[in-house]
């Protein structure tokens, strides 16, 4: 995969350890992370200048106060982010505690339970049952590179791996906290409504979830991975919200008819079907006649190359340990905050009792989600 400026769109090559060129302009680059993101001209340019004169932690705390449109809460303090960027080589501090101190709120709530709540679960199902299939796999709107690690931990899955999102400090996470240190994946800080600063060799899997609903464009989006993925490759995109649902308000929902129709061919899933499966260990059924009238969100998947599903990707990656899930306290469940309760509690507790019970048998643990594998630094 080639790496392209945004904006001359001339290929990206080192100049510096620090820094990436296309011959005229220069981009910062932080723990391995390109900062490519379009209309922030004058913040790039102040965190180069912290990198070229060898000051990383005013750096860090410029790349990672940026944040997308929709925030809504004031950056912390700059010392207090290059504090968290030194802290992570600690390795004692964890994933809570960076999201924590970087004063992500909510969004850091449900990057840490993002593995185990329902669309989470959809997006598992929804994964296994259109696999990357040793394809190189490009995740739109990584997040915290949840995905990315459950794909990178199967073997053979994937020819390479790339993330992109728009917000460094996610991103950061991702690469700290969340992903294998020795993962070979390739994360980029873009904006998706700007050019992609990537184009690839050869078939690729694309996949774009929990996000379309927020762009003016998602049709945009999803033409343009269709093109990225090649005649042989794939597209999937989970969690759009419908906006006939009560849980569909949130950004700029669609109905399904109209979702639908952004990827044509493609199959599409509601969201609790998705969730569903991923509970029973089985492959999706497509939606049929009405079925996405009702659904919280609809899941949209183009395979070209009609791989068959794989199971294995449904459960824990290969060797995983396994830990209580950290929705329980002293054995008994609890929400993280308000928010999260109000817009998943229902769906958890239909697989996640409300107690650790005692006589769950292993099997049945994992699947409902009792017990679950977690990043190392959790």
């Amino acid at each position: 995969m080639t790496l392209l400026d945004p904006q001359s769109r001339r290929p990206l090559v080192a100049d510096t350890v620090h820094s990436l060129s296309d011959g005229e302009r220069r981009r910062p680059v932080l723990d391995g992370i390109p900062y490519l993101r379009t209309g922030r001209d004058e913040l790039a340019a102040e965190a180069l200048a912290a990198l070229d004169d060898g000051r990383v932690a005013d750096a860090a705390a410029v790349l990672l106060a940026d944040n997308d449109d929709w925030w809504d809460q004031p950056p912390p303090p700059p010392e207090r982010l290059a504090a968290v960027h030194a802290a992570a080589a600690d390795p004692t501090t964890t994933l809570r505690d960076a999201a924590a101190a970087l004063g992500l709120g909510r969004v850091g709530d449900y990057f840490l339970h993002r593995d185990h709540d329902p669309s989470g679960l959809a997006v598992t199902a929804l994964v296994a049952t259109h696999p990357p299939a040793g394809r190189e796999v490009v995740d739109l709107a990584c997040g915290a590179g949840h995905l990315l690690r459950r794909l990178v931990l199967e073997p053979g899955e994937c020819a390479g791996a790339t993330g992109i999102d728009i917000v460094f400090a996610k991103l950061w996470l991702a690469r700290r906290f969340v992903l294998p240190a020795d993962a070979d994946v390739r994360l980029v800080c873009a904006d998706l409504r700007s050019p992609w600063p990537l184009t690839t060799t050869g078939d690729a899997w694309v996949s774009c979830h929990d996000t379309l609903y927020f762009l003016d464009e998602p049709a945009d989006v999803l033409h343009r991975a269709a093109d990225l993925a090649g005649p042989g490759g794939a597209v999937l995109a989970a969690h759009c919200h419908n906006a006939d649902h009560p849980l569909g308000a949130a950004g700029r929902p669609r109905r399904p008819a109209e979702w639908a129709a952004m990827l044509p061919d493609a199959r599409t899933y509601t969201e609790e079907e998705l969730t569903r499966a991923a509970l029973d260990a089985r492959p999706a059924r497509p939606a049929v006649g009405t079925d996405l009238d009702a659904t919280e969100a609809v899941a949209l998947a183009l395979d070209r190359a009609a791989v068959p599903p794989r199971p294995a990707l449904l459960g824990p990656s290969p060797g995983a340990e396994l830990h209580r899930n950290p929705l329980y306290r002293d054995g008994v469940r609890h929400w993280p905050n308000a928010r999260w309760g109000a817009e998943y509690g229902d769906r958890v507790a239909d697989y996640l009792p409300e107690h650790v019970p005692a006589d769950l048998d292993r099997e049945q643990a994992v699947r409902r989600r009792v017990l679950v594998e977690l990043p190392t630094r959790w």
